[in-house]
């Protein structure tokens, strides 16, 4: 029989929901879970803003913009969303990272973004 693995956060707890509306995730689950298939390691939960919006449209990735044909509705400063781990650290860099919610953030994220960076900008602390 398989196991089946419980997907974690980077405090090694269960993976909580992201967000469902607007449905975000790899998989579109609500879950910032991944897998090998996701190049992009899309695993921090993001509560986004309008700096980092801006930022990240400024990169060449608008995710302002509806995109009906895909259904993404475009995202609005508020919405929380599953970004790739090397974009927010890029805009943390750059001084625009968003608040992150660290319970809805899969492990892997540690990979790329040290554990004492993230709390930095805990949604928790943010508030």
């Amino acid at each position: 029989m398989d196991k089946i693995q419980v997907a974690k956060n980077v405090f090694g707890g269960k993976l909580e929901i992201c967000c469902t509306s607007p449905i975000t995730g790899f998989f579109r689950d609500g879950s910032c879970n991944t897998s090998p298939e996701d190049y992009g390691v899309h695993t921090v939960c993001a509560v986004v803003t309008k700096e980092f919006l801006e930022y990240s449209s400024s990169c060449g990735n608008d995710l302002s913009t509806p995109l009906p044909q895909y259904n993404f509705p475009g995202l609005k400063p508020g919405d929380q969303w599953c970004l790739c781990a090397s974009r927010w650290k890029d805009a943390q860099k750059a001084g625009f990272a968003p608040f992150v919610k660290l319970e809805s953030t899969h492990e892997k994220t540690l990979a790329i973004v040290d554990l004492k960076v993230l709390q930095l900008y805990s949604f928790a602390t943010g508030n």
